[in-house]
């Protein structure tokens, strides 16, 4: 699939079928989250792929009542090791530089699920101490997102984007071409 007809595709799917993602197919979308780009490429990201029932079920408590998740094939849970960032970047690091390195390991995977055809969604309401306990992720790990990917029970509509001419400036701040 031409990765702009994936852009334009990709949806926030909330409903799935209650069905199991091949191994093969998981492999390819976490290989696509390990692609991504990173500061000094130190790939702070680590991955948590959650398929038990009562796990995914303790997420979805965790993830302010979204139980709508628990039928996902998957749920990956997409952490941020700070102290790995930190170790190069200080602060900037910890608070920054693994924090966007990790948004873009979550929409590799975005994209390679809608590749593939499954649904996925970015949930990032959470209960992070809850999520900690539920996973057992280290104090120096910080779960980011939560990610559900599976097949769509259905599609949501294409939602509003703003128009360019409201959010590029061109050369400073405020200067517009259009």
């Amino acid at each position: 699939m031409d990765v702009f007809h994936c852009i334009e595709n990709r949806r926030s799917v909330r409903s799935f079928k209650d069905i199991p993602i091949p191994e093969e197919d998981l492999t390819k979308i976490l290989k696509a989250g390990i692609l991504a780009p990173s500061a000094g490429n130190i790939q702070p990201w680590e991955f948590i792929v959650t398929t038990k029932k009562d796990l995914k079920a303790k997420l979805a408590e965790a993830a302010l009542g979204q139980y709508w998740m628990v039928k996902a094939g998957v749920i990956i849970t997409v952490c941020a090791n700070e102290e790995e960032s930190a170790t190069y970047y200080g602060a900037r690091g910890r608070n920054l530089y693994c924090i966007q390195d990790t948004a873009a390991a979550i929409e590799n995977i975005l994209l390679a699920a809608t590749a593939l055809g499954y649904g996925s969604c970015w949930v990032g309401a959470f209960d992070e101490m809850e999520v900690r306990r539920t996973l057992n992720i280290p104090k120096d790990v910080r779960p980011v997102a939560i990610i559900p990917i599976g097949i769509p029970a259905e599609i949501p509509e294409a939602r509003s984007r703003k128009d360019l001419r409201r959010v590029v400036y061109f050369e400073t701040y405020g200067e517009s071409k259009w």
